[in-house]
């Protein structure tokens, strides 16, 4: 039998600390659902005792009915000097209803002297009573061993003491935190090693921070050291720089170590589960991010692209489908005609190598970037580009013309206001927009002129924007390319524009990134025929 690992995430609790993540409860709603589809263990949801936000969220939650997950709620040991069954925090947990609780307590001597002003003996105390209360009312609980690996550090006796009390109040896990993220893997093996053989029947779990870039190894070696639990959020966001990445923690142990973390029907949903989360979280999926970015299969050398096409496992550490991710070729001046074929081949397969067709595709090519275009990072514009030279791909719309003004002073963000007349088939309509800049402006009111004929257009946002200039010596002259990145919730895509004009470079992608949208998602609400 594969050795069991029991995922804890805690992107609702943990995650909702990292800047410029804020949730909703129907945010926190979605998110639980995606976890437990694709098979998570423990869903950490947050502290009840902080805010009416929290606790509207438990009463909700509920009503789920969840598949896999367990929901948890999060909180602190009793104060000093206080029982549990006198604390409105232990009291606020046991309302939230959850089957599982999560209780830290202080494992660093230093803390419980300089930050909770109170004696070890205390300390102790407050730990195994609150983990006794809980048990006595059924939960489950999971002791979270705050600071354990810098309190060992200073003083192991009294660190190995509090995970006793932990476990003599009854806790089922002890999660060891390195909660300042600055503990090494090697010591966390050695560590966590010794702890597994003290508490032999008991779980063991580590929650690791990323302060050094360290959290993954650190909680994969805290797994071979004996760790049967882990803790993290799904994309690694957290407080500070962040917590273990649970999407690249769940794919290593289970696709690499033998271990089993989820379901192994549903690790295929992984790369889609970290488009869903980043989606909710209004964030971009980071494209270099392992297991579930679209750079983690992409090659652009001539010489890696040509030894994956002869032998896949020559350049990739796994098959990109086991994660639900997929290979991608770069077109740039380094791409080798053989990958080309490859790109084209996976829209148009019967394109052979000898083909005319694609012979002028590497010629448009290689034209299209002396003129400063790069389709490495632009997949979306280079595929429109196939499309049209193959199929004659109509436009789906026809610009009639566009007017952009900026202007100062200016209200509520909107520094800017567009203008567009298009036609679509034989009907022409006039739209207009105020943005957060003119590209905003220009991009809004596109979208309200096309989402009579195209409502699908609805689902797109623009999740973001780079300019380059690429002649700096030409100054305000230089010509420029400009980078959209656009989501619909279940894709992401990149497209490109080049000009002298940052208006019109911007039109071109926005225009291909409208485009990608219609040709690759086919449907009688995408059609061009009105």
């Amino acid at each position: 039998m594969q050795r069991r690992v029991t995922i804890l995430d805690s992107t609702l609790r943990d995650g909702a600390q990292g800047e410029g993540i804020s949730f909703s409860v129907e945010d926190k709603l979605g998110i639980v659902r995606a976890l437990d589809e694709l098979g998570v263990t423990y869903l950490e949801a947050g502290n009840p005792a902080s805010n009416p936000k929290e606790l509207e969220f438990f009463d909700r939650a509920a009503g789920l009915h969840l598949k896999n997950a367990s929901l948890v709620a999060f909180g602190s040991t009793c104060r000093k000097d206080r029982s549990p069954g006198e604390d409105a925090n232990c009291l606020a947990l046991l309302q939230a209803n959850t089957p599982v609780v999560s209780i830290f307590g202080k494992c660093w001597d230093l803390h419980v002297r300089e930050i909770l002003r109170t004696t070890p003996e205390e300390n102790l105390r407050m730990v195994e009573e609150t983990c006794r209360f809980f048990r006595e009312h059924g939960k489950r609980v999971i002791f979270d061993a705050e600071h354990f690996f810098d309190g060992y550090q200073a003083n192991p006796d009294f660190a190995m003491e509090t995970l006793r009390a932990a476990a003599r109040g009854g806790a089922q896990t002890l999660a060891l935190c390195d909660t300042n993220g600055g503990c090494m893997p090697g010591d966390i093996l050695t560590i966590t090693t010794r702890v597994c053989a003290e508490f032999p029947r008991t779980e063991i779990g580590i929650h690791a921070h990323d302060d050094c870039g360290m959290a993954v190894a650190n909680s994969v070696c805290a797994v071979q050291g004996g760790a049967s639990h882990v803790q993290g959020t799904f994309l690694g966001f957290g407080e500070r720089t962040g917590n273990a990445n649970l999407s690249a923690v769940i794919p290593t142990l289970q696709l690499k170590c033998g271990l089993s973390c989820i379901p192994a029907k549903n690790m295929h949903a992984l790369t889609a589960t970290a488009m869903r989360i980043a989606e909710i979280a209004n964030i971009t999926l980071h494209k270099n991010m392992p297991f579930v970015g679209r750079s983690a299969f992409a090659h652009k050398a001539g010489m890696h692209a040509d030894g994956v096409l002869k032998l896949e496992r020559s350049f990739e550490h796994i098959d990109p489908v086991l994660v639900g991710n997929h290979r991608r070729f770069l077109m740039s001046e380094m791409t080798g005609k053989s990958a080309v074929l490859r790109r084209v081949q996976k829209i148009y397969p019967e394109i052979t190598r000898d083909s005319p067709i694609l012979t002028s595709i590497v010629d448009e090519l290689k034209e299209k970037e002396h003129e400063g275009y790069q389709y490495e990072g632009a997949d979306s514009s280079f595929e429109l580009i196939i499309r049209k030279r193959i199929e004659g791909v109509e436009p789906f719309f026809d610009l009639i013309s566009y007017k952009v003004l900026d202007e100062l002073p200016y209200d509520n963000n909107h520094s800017a206001t567009a203008t567009i007349k298009i036609r679509v088939g034989g009907k022409v309509k006039i739209a207009a927009s105020d943005g957060d800049g003119p590209v905003n402006a220009l991009d809004k009111a596109l979208r309200e002129a096309l989402a009579e004929f195209y409502p699908c257009l609805n689902e797109v946002r623009l999740v973001d924007y780079k300019v380059r200039v690429m002649e700096p010596k030409d100054a305000t002259a230089a010509r420029v390319r400009v980078l959209i990145s656009s989501a619909d919730g279940s894709d992401i895509w990149t497209t490109v524009g080049v000009s002298q004009d940052i208006i019109e470079a911007s039109w071109i992608a926005l225009v291909d990134s409208i485009e990608h949208k219609l040709c690759g998602q086919p449907s009688p609400q995408c059609s061009s025929t009105i």
